[in-house]
């Protein structure tokens, strides 16, 4: 009996010495390894003087879809801005092709993407605060770092596949709808968001309901995408939703940003599995998959 309870003692005492070594040694390598992972998804989030080479480069992207030629045309991205949008739509009614542009001297902020890349240079920053020549004292310590960076990282993720939900005035009042050179007609609104990877453009036309319309008027709610025959009210008038008319491009470095959030929450799970709230547990989990090898008792 002595001589197990002298063994399990010093077993105990051999995992307790690897736990301070992963406290001290292998904590570090994979925050190492993480802030590596998010610089290269911050570097994919490339905003206007942000570094030494000047403004972020133009990308065009040319809209599509699979379901409709009503519109087409190109978005402009420059970082976290649409710098130009040149729309064309063709009226279904009349088949009348309207042509709509963003005016020169207008930008328009896509704030998905910067509140994205915000979340991302938070989860660095909590990263970098505890650099190699921090000692971790306990395994709690090493959980409660992971959980802040994991919710950075998890509210960057959901920026990008999370769009607003927006009712149609919201969609109406929104700045974006001035952006246009012509000025848009009265009867088209215009959304623009992000989900997933793929950069979205909605227009929506709309008819008036007449006041003596027998059509029960129920105002629609907040949506991502609303359907033909959605309400609202604007103004003194009743709108109602005729055609929705959605494109989109996939923004490769989106998909990119996607990958690195994706990996990173894995790298932190899996440490946070590893360490558990202490040696105790650490131990635990070792003994649970059999005698410690570096040990032999005779």
């Amino acid at each position: 009996m002595a001589t197990v309870m002298a063994a399990t003692a010093a077993e105990r005492a051999v995992l307790e010495e690897e736990f301070r070594w992963l406290l001290h040694d292998e904590v570090h390598a994979v925050l190492k390894q993480l802030q590596d992972i998010l610089k290269e998804a911050s570097l994919r989030f490339t905003l206007p003087g942000s570094g030494t080479e000047g403004p972020a480069k133009q990308e065009n992207f040319i809209l599509g879809s699979c379901g409709t030629d009503q519109v087409k045309g190109v978005l402009t991205l420059q970082g976290d801005a649409l710098s130009q949008a040149d729309v064309n739509l063709k009226m279904p009614r009349n088949n009348q092709l309207l042509h709509f542009a963003f005016r020169e001297d207008k930008q328009w902020k896509l704030q998905q993407i910067q509140d994205a890349r915000n979340h991302v240079s938070q989860a660095i920053y909590l990263l970098t605060s505890r650099d190699e020549s921090y000692q971790f004292k306990t395994g709690a310590e090493v959980l409660k770092l992971m959980d802040a960076v994991m919710l950075q990282l998890t509210r960057a993720r959901n920026r990008l596949t999370t769009p607003a939900t927006l009712t149609l005035p919201e969609i109406a009042a929104s700045g974006l709808t001035r952006m246009f050179a012509p000025t848009l007609p009265s009867d088209l609104l215009v959304n623009v968001y992000i989900n997933l990877n793929k950069l979205c453009l909605t227009v929506y036309q709309l008819h008036a309901l007449q006041p003596n319309s027998t059509k029960n008027f129920r105002p629609a709610g907040g949506a991502v995408l609303h359907s033909p025959g959605a309400m609202f009210e604007w103004g003194s008038q009743r709108l109602e939703v005729s055609h929705v008319h959605k494109v989109e491009c996939v923004i490769p470095w989106l998909n990119d940003a996607l990958v690195y959030f994706t990996v990173s929450l894995q790298l932190c799970q899996q440490l946070k599995d590893k360490v558990g709230p202490g040696p105790s547990t650490f131990i635990r989990g070792r003994a649970s998959k059999g005698p410690c090898h570096t040990l032999r008792v005779r």
